[in-house]
């Protein structure tokens, strides 16, 4: 493969959480030791999150030294190849024109998670690629749009500029399937999935050996997202909170104590009552190097998803649980279709009812060192960038440019 030069976009300064860290930077990191010239970009137009005070800022001063101190801890390559602007039009890292010289020499230019608020620069990259890590959020306002029932032109203008990249990629993997509600028109949606750079995972003071980890299933989540459930012909869908509630009930049946790391505005007394243990969600993702040493310290993860992704059958597979399965702990995780493109059964263990939830457990209870192989064989053979990036780089860089790459969109 040849040497590419590539923009990495995300949220990483923007949410300074050590699972938003993982999440982007490991594309970022992956590229880098793929032997391609990176420039990694956050520029959001968006608020920047202050964890500490629970609230949004606008001044991104303390979201950029959190970046720049934590970024060459994992890519010492890019100690002085990022580039972060805030909302008030404040930049550290490279000089703006720096950067748009290089977007605009760039082979590819990756915007994952509509993370990145398009510039004429980004556009003139030789491939433009969007990466939807959120489905059915990000496709719910296509059919509308498309029968010109859009009224809001800041909507409007946000779906022009998805539609204005060259190639799209979804975590949905299961969007060609025919049970699959995610709308397909306009696009044609190309699987894909998180990267993970398994020698993050793995050693001395990373991995906690399985007999020494707490016996105890955890997750990392947010009750509820901040942005309002879609609604598709007619059908609204939903977070996470309305998944989690049928199974509320599962810590009084399960053979192991069950723990959430959780923030958001959650039913604490009636959750605690029902069994479950409650942490503060920042006090275990205040870095990236604590967050990977609480999965680390877990027998397994039980998670639930965001309804939008069950009820449409997506195939989305969160990326928290790839770094689950990268440490050699299993995970038992809400069935959203991934098994499309995923094993399950040993290492991932799919649940949509009670009594599969409470038999996923008690399988894992039974045999959680060999549960744990598995789920490391799982993150090595679906996950690893090696495999994960170099497909994604083809099909990117074999389509043409869209003629719709013309539309305004909402920074010009």
């Amino acid at each position: 493969m040849s040497r590419l030069r590539i923009v990495v976009t995300g949220l990483a300064a923007t949410y300074p959480l050590g699972g938003v860290f993982w999440d982007y930077l490991q594309y970022a990191l992956g590229f880098v030791r793929l032997g391609h010239e990176v420039l990694y970009l956050e520029d959001t137009a968006r608020w920047c999150y202050d964890p500490e005070q629970s609230t949004f800022v606008e001044s991104g001063e303390r979201n950029a030294a959190y970046l720049a101190r934590e970024l060459p801890k994992l890519v010492p390559e890019l100690r002085d190849r990022w580039f972060f602007r805030d909302i008030g039009g404040m930049t550290w890292g490279w000089d703006w024109h720096r950067v748009a010289e290089f977007c605009r020499s760039a082979d590819l230019f990756i915007n994952i998670s509509a993370s990145c608020h398009m510039r004429e620069e980004y556009f003139e990259a030789g491939r433009v690629a969007f990466i939807d890590s959120d489905p059915m959020y990000t496709q719910g306002l296509i059919p509308d749009y498309t029968a010109g029932k859009v009224a809001d032109p800041k909507l409007r203008a946000q779906t022009e500029m998805m539609l204005a990249h060259d190639v799209f990629f979804t975590f949905g993997e299961n969007i060609n399937a025919a049970d699959c509600r995610i709308p397909r028109m306009l696009v044609d949606w190309i699987p894909t999935r998180q990267p993970i750079v398994n020698e993050c995972f793995a050693g001395a003071g990373i991995e906690v050996p399985p007999a020494a980890r707490r016996t105890m299933l955890t997750t990392v989540m947010s009750w509820e997202p901040a942005e309002k459930g879609p609604v598709v012909e007619g059908v609204a869908y939903t977070g996470k909170s309305t998944e989690f509630m049928r199974f509320l009930e599962l810590p009084g049946r399960s053979p192991i104590a069950m723990e959430i790391a959780i923030s958001g505005r959650p039913p604490h007394q009636r959750l605690r009552a029902a069994g479950w243990r409650l942490v503060d969600a920042y006090d275990v993702s205040r870095d990236p190097w604590i967050y990977r040493g609480y999965l680390a310290n877990s027998i397994g993860e039980w998670s639930v998803a965001k309804n939008a992704y069950v009820a449409s059958r997506s195939g989305w597979f969160s990326c928290r649980s790839a770094c689950y399965l990268s440490l050699g702990v299993p995970v038992i995780v809400q069935d959203t279709g991934f098994g499309c493109a995923l094993p399950s059964g040993e290492g991932i263990l799919a649940f949509s009812t009670m009594d599969e939830a409470r038999a996923a457990i008690e399988a894992l209870d039974a045999s959680p060192l060999r549960q744990g192989r598995t789920a490391r064989e799982i993150a090595h053979e679906y996950f690893d960038f090696r495999k994960v990036l170099p497909e994604l780089i083809e099909r990117a860089m074999s389509k043409g440019r869209r003629a719709s790459a013309k539309v305004r969109t909402p920074a010009d």
